[in-house]
């Protein structure tokens, strides 16, 4: 898609939605990563990539971590909700807007490129 100075625009941001949990991020993770990032898009879903192994919730905690530094949040704001063993995961935000988070996400993205 091309913008009116022919510049690619970026798709929406569709994996952030906004439920009674505050707003849901829809999140692929890859554990045992070399280093905790934001690592782009793929299927749809955050790809995000966390240094620590997927034993004794510590790859939960290093998202929830990590999302919460991107986001300015006390990480008691960011809580893995779905998909606690597995690498598809859902993450609710609470204190923040969709406007914010979507800002903070492709601030990210961009840094990535």
């Amino acid at each position: 898609m091309r913008g009116p100075r022919g510049r690619r625009e970026q798709a929406p941001l569709r994996f952030v939605t906004v439920s009674k949990r505050g707003v849901l991020i829809d999140a692929i993770v890859q554990p045992r990563a070399s280093r905790d990032a934001i690592s782009g898009v793929h299927d749809e879903s955050l790809k995000i990539r966390v240094k620590a192994p997927p034993v004794d919730d510590r790859a939960n905690r290093a998202v929830e971590k990590l999302l919460a530094g991107l986001l300015e949040l006390p990480p008691a704001n960011v809580t893995v909700v779905g998909g606690r063993s597995s690498r598809r995961k859902r993450i609710a935000i609470d204190g923040a807007s969709r406007e914010w988070v979507v800002d903070c996400l492709e601030r990210a993205l961009r840094s990535e490129a």
